[in-house]
């Protein structure tokens, strides 16, 4: 199974029947995600390219993904929980998404995509592109962590942390 559905020569295409250019810095960018299963944040995008990118900062980072996202070369893989990802993989698929560490795995299952029927929204004058679903659960790390009894879910820890600064537990200690 392909990791990404655009090539270097497609991404390059894509570039210039858009009216950009195909910089170094785009380059590099895009062949530090294109082969990656792990839909990297931006700032790990900015590890990968910052040592054979001198000079390279995070914002332009974020501005070269922003870019390839408009030319459709990658998407953003996003969920309610967890932060936004980049996509090298830019065909419908969709993806399950770990409550506890935000681990974010692609799911390619024709059966989904078949039985799932974009609702009608015409009356609402909107019109549909594309769609993707996340499924949300436990991955197995997690779930073997859980099983031990060694983690806290989730939620627990943020309301601890919320909790622990609130003001009154800040004036408390």
């Amino acid at each position: 199974m392909p990791t990404t559905a655009i090539s270097l020569p497609q991404f390059e295409a894509a570039c210039r029947a858009h009216g950009v250019r195909v910089t170094v810095q785009r380059r590099r960018i895009f062949e530090a995600i294109c082969d990656r299963t792990d839909h990297p944040t931006p700032d790990q995008v900015y590890a990968a390219v910052k040592d054979t990118l001198p000079g390279v900062s995070r914002t332009t980072v974020y501005r070269v993904l922003d870019t390839l996202g408009r030319l459709g070369v990658l998407a953003k893989a996003c969920s309610p929980t967890a932060t936004t990802r980049v996509d090298p993989r830019t065909h419908r698929h969709h993806h399950l998404v770990c409550q506890r560490c935000d681990l974010l795995v692609d799911v390619d299952d024709a059966a989904v995509t078949h039985q799932i029927r974009p609702p009608d929204v015409r009356r609402l004058r909107f019109t549909i592109a594309d769609y993707s679903i996340y499924f949300t659960g436990l991955c197995a790390a997690c779930q073997q962590q859980d099983s031990a009894g060694r983690l806290a879910p989730r939620r627990a820890r943020k309301r601890q942390t919320a909790k622990a600064r609130s003001p009154a537990a800040r004036a408390r200690g």
